[in-house]
């Protein structure tokens, strides 16, 4: 697989680059830039940068994602999961959290606190039509299964 080519420009000292952990994992670590501890109390929400801005592609985007030992650990998670990252968005990128746990939990500058996928992204063009087509499953949603 040939990697797709995303301009990146560090933005603070302590800025980390995301690396892949594992030869085929999707998603980078995204690193905390914090210049101290970060503590969030539950029900709390912080906006925490990354120090780094990227120049994703036209017909890419990033997609930021939370890290599973974060939720499974502490109850943190990322208040707009997944973000999304525009290929003409030029500005820092930074991750709202929140402490969805019990006990307050510190972010430590250069912690792991996210993942980006970088991702194809296909534009759609909508056509107004009189009706749509049918399904079996028509307009049934929210739990129409019964699963």
């Amino acid at each position: 697989m040939t990697p797709t080519a995303v301009e990146i420009q560090i933005l603070r000292d302590n800025a980390q680059l995301p690396r892949y952990m594992t030869e085929h994992a999707a998603g980078m670590d995204l690193h905390a830039a914090l210049d101290a501890p970060l503590c969030l109390v539950p029900g709390a929400r912080a906006l925490i940068p990354t120090g780094l801005a990227l120049a994703i592609p036209p017909g890419y985007e990033g997609q930021v994602r939370p890290r599973s030992g974060l939720a499974l650990k502490h109850g943190v998670a990322l208040v707009n999961a997944p973000g999304t990252i525009d290929a003409d968005y030029r500005g820092e990128v930074a991750i709202i959290m929140i402490n969805h746990g019990q006990e307050p939990v510190t972010i430590a500058p250069g912690e792991r606190i996210a993942q980006l996928v970088i991702a194809a992204v296909t534009r759609a063009e909508f056509v107004v039509v009189d009706s749509l087509t049918a399904t079996g499953r028509n307009a049934g949603g929210f739990g129409h299964t019964g699963r």
